[in-house]
């Protein structure tokens, strides 16, 4: 019996050891996931539904609203149109381990009306160009504040006026009201430019939604528009050019004026004209240096005769077709991310537009965009 008793014993100490350190592996090592019971937001207002998840590596994120995928990161803007309570699914997958976890977004009506038009520009700073300086005009002492403050004045509301972004990078960011909504099999936006027939100066869109809902695009990520060139073999991917301020300014033509160089082993300079007497290095800028990166598209203006044309490239441009055409309307189911994956999004609250060719046309100049406005195409 003494034996008998030491055996249990010795077994159920040896049972409640190994349950003990189950436990401890299950502790250490959970496949855990959880949302929030419910959220709010206003009509074409987004909200940011992002999961608290941990043990799942390398996961996939599958967003439903019903049967329909509305999005694939691990963070969710949730936007409607529509008055009333959405339930969402959410499918987290990793490896042979999968997890379904669920929450509901309570839509409200707005408190006030919105407009279609841009309500705020955030920042503005042109590249060298024969307009910079004066699309909008500089006065002596401003600083950046200053001219975003009247890229402002130019590009809100519905009356807007034209300004311009100069050679290659030159980028104005601006943002709406409201959230612009992605449709389904519909085209989104309208930035407006000057493009006319033979005069197509594109440039590169970005957009991005308000994650940290502080109303400014800030730590949120950019996603390209991934245009007609995107994938075309010309178009150069992580692309960075380096203008430096002329250290003696002169009124007269001249076309060695702004030198530049490029990460691809280029170099040449932005000439200045007949036409244009001020200085085309952006004057409130306070360094020698000015720097852009993005995408740049295969120079699209070539010349017969002394007659420079600039060729219409086939959608997802500013300043490429006529503001009054379809190809000039924008579809947020074009974002891609960094790497060009396409991305789901459910709609957008800033744009950033840059020029996306570096070329000089000739007596025409440097190659520049112009941006004239923009609006919501669903309002």
């Amino acid at each position: 019996m003494k034996y008998s008793k030491i055996l249990l014993t010795a077994l159920s100490f040896a049972l409640i050891q190994s349950c003990s350190d189950d436990e401890n592996i299950i502790e250490t090592n959970p496949d855990n996931a959880t949302l929030q019971v419910s959220y709010d937001a206003a009509r074409l207002k987004i909200v940011s539904i992002e999961p608290t998840v941990s043990g799942f590596e390398n996961a996939t994120y599958t967003w439903k609203l019903g049967n329909e995928i509305i999005g694939n990161e691990k963070t969710l803007g949730f936007v409607s149109d529509k008055v009333g309570a959405y339930d969402l699914t959410l499918e987290i997958t990793s490896g042979v381990t999968s997890k379904t976890i669920k929450t509901k977004v309570n839509v409200t009506q707005e408190l006030s009306t919105y407009s279609k038009y841009i309500s705020q520009v955030f920042d503005y700073l042109p590249a060298v160009g024969q307009f910079t300086n004066a699309l909008p005009s500089y006065v002596t002492g401003e600083t950046q504040a200053d001219m975003t403050a009247k890229a402002a004045k130019a590009l809100v509301g519905e009356k807007s006026t034209m300004i311009t972004l100069g050679g290659y990078g030159g980028y104005v960011v601006f943002g709406f009201d409201h959230t612009i909504l992605n449709q389904k099999d519909k085209r989104d936006f309208k930035v407006l430019g000057n493009g006319f027939a033979g005069s197509s100066e594109p440039g590169i869109i970005m957009v991005a939604y308000d994650k940290n809902k502080n109303g400014k695009p800030d730590e949120d990520e950019w996603y390209e528009i991934a245009g007609s060139e995107y994938t075309n073999p010309t178009t150069i991917k992580n692309y960075t050019i380096t203008y430096h301020k002329p250290t003696v300014e002169d009124s007269n033509a001249t076309p060695e004026y702004i030198k530049w160089e490029d990460n691809q082993g280029k170099s040449g300079f932005k000439a200045k004209n007949t036409f244009h007497k001020q200085p085309y290095y952006p004057i409130w800028f306070g360094q020698n240096q000015l720097k852009f990166s993005g995408t740049l598209l295969e120079s699209n203006y070539t010349e017969k005769n002394g007659i420079w044309t600039g060729k219409q490239l086939a959608y997802g441009y500013v300043d490429n077709a006529p503001n009054n055409s379809e190809d000039s309307n924008i579809d947020i189911d074009w974002a891609v991310d960094k790497n060009g994956n396409p991305v789901k999004l459910m709609g957008i609250d800033f744009i950033k537009v840059y020029t996306a060719t570096n070329q000089e046309a000739g007596w025409l100049g440097e190659i520049s965009t112009e941006v004239a406005g923009a609006y919501d195409l669903h309002l």
